[in-house]
């Protein structure tokens, strides 16, 4: 039913007068017209896209045959049409979003492909990691003068790619430290398009991509005792966990809260790795040696990043924090605790496994409180993970194995259906 039909039907009715029906109608029409269209938003981004692909395409096809002086003036072409467009957005469209993201994305690829070409034309050294942040820099101020999330996306994109080059793919030459410093260029868009407009879609792709940009970066300040970061990682999991779990997170749905989710596979994900031996023996043949400050990376890492889960974590304590909690929180400094102690005593990796057990039951425990199925199965997983480590982890027959498989299958059945007939009991 239409809103005008609706609005007819009340006025009739007598429950609102034909002025607050006007100016309903009034505020709604305003609304509609100054939201964006995101498909439209989408499609214009792609056509920006494409547009900029096939113009290097036919470049590209007739580049041989062109004289250097020719190909510079090309080279720059994209660039000055790019900017071109973008200025008069500024001038002339500067409310609508779609005309925004889609130049701004032009002239992004268009300065990549200028400093490309450029660089080819004149034979100018370089390697892909400087190519890559030197684009990076020179688009960071599209971000704040045109307001262009899909910018800002692309951006932590191009800067974790930056930080994969010089710390994993050339490793162990150097340490991307330049990585930190372009991230935190970018945080203030972040948290302008926060305030600004707490319930857009290109939010919650920030959300999403800063995290696993964290994650993937976290491990280039490894250099000699990767053992040390696993506390980092545990660490930066238990910030992200109390984030997940504040007030505005806890508002959004599961698919969008992105600190939760990462947070949780996350940690689950290295305590089922760390419950193995493997760790656990190593530890105790390493013999820390500190001699240079590259030495201490691992430390300055999981320094910062425990001192701040620590600062979250001693905000929000208080009787319900602890009554809802199912460990994840503190698992960072049950590590730290377990990490001391295997450096001299190997059964902190019993101590894992007890932990992980734990948090399995709470899980358990929670999703029954809350009548959430999604809540009750992750913690029959963690269970379920942790029964199947042991499997190629232990000395047990395959008749005992087999029974835990089945002892673990019925619970799932047992646990759902008393779930189930439980929510159809509070329904009646």
């Amino acid at each position: 039913m239409s809103l005008i039909k609706d609005l007819n039907e009340l006025v009739e009715a007598n429950i609102i007068s034909e002025d607050i029906a006007g100016k309903i109608q009034a505020y709604y029409t305003k609304k509609e017209n100054s939201s964006p269209n995101k498909l439209f938003i989408a499609f214009g981004i792609l056509g920006a896209l494409l547009i900029g692909l096939g113009i290097i395409l036919i470049i590209a096809h007739n580049w041989d045959s062109l004289s250097k002086i020719t190909k510079s003036v090309i080279s720059f072409v994209p660039l000055v049409v790019g900017q071109l467009i973008c200025a008069f957005v500024i001038l002339k469209k500067n409310t609508n979003k779609t005309w925004i993201e889609a130049s701004s994305v032009f002239l992004f690829f268009a300065v990549g492909a200028s400093i490309s070409l450029i660089s080819q034309i004149y034979n100018i050294p370089g390697n892909i990691a400087s190519y890559t942040i030197t684009w990076m820099l020179l688009c960071l101020p599209i971000v704040y003068l045109m307001k262009a999330n899909t910018i800002a996306l692309l951006y932590i994109i191009g800067s974790t790619f930056y930080a994969c080059e010089l710390g994993y793919w050339n490793y162990p030459n150097i340490t991307p430290y330049n990585y930190w410093f372009l991230l935190l260029l970018i945080l203030p868009s972040y948290y302008f398009l926060y305030k600004k407009n707490p319930k857009s879609n290109f939010l919650i792709f920030y959300n999403w991509l800063i995290p696993i940009s964290l994650v993937i970066s976290l491990g280039t300040v490894t250099n000699n005792y990767s053992e040390i970061m696993f506390a980092a990682y545990l660490s930066l999991f238990g910030i992200f966990y109390l984030i997940g779990n504040s007030i505005y997170f806890k508002e959004q749905n599961l698919r969008n809260n992105s600190f939760l989710v990462i947070s949780s596979i996350g940690s689950i994900g290295m305590l089922l790795s760390l419950s193995f031996s493997w760790y656990w023996d190593n530890l105790l043949k390493i013999e820390f040696q500190f001699n240079h400050l590259k030495d201490f990376t691992e430390i300055i890492a999981t320094t910062i990043l425990s001192i701040g889960a620590l600062i979250l974590l001693l905000k929000n304590f208080n009787k319900q924090f602890i009554k809802n909690s199912i460990l994840l929180e503190f698992v960072f400094i049950l590590f730290i605790l377990s990490f001391f102690y295997g450096l001299k005593y190997s059964f902190s990796v019993i101590f894992i496994n007890l932990i992980i057990f734990a948090i399995g039951i709470l899980t358990i425990k929670k999703g029954e409180q809350k009548n959430h199925f999604g809540i009750l199965n992750f913690g029959l997983l963690i269970i379920t993970a942790l029964v199947i480590c042991r499997f190629f982890d232990t000395d047990l027959s395959f008749v005992i194995r087999g029974l835990l498989f089945v002892c673990v299958g019925i619970g799932f059945f047992i646990t759902n259906y008393w779930m189930l007939k439980k929510r159809k009991a509070n329904e009646k």
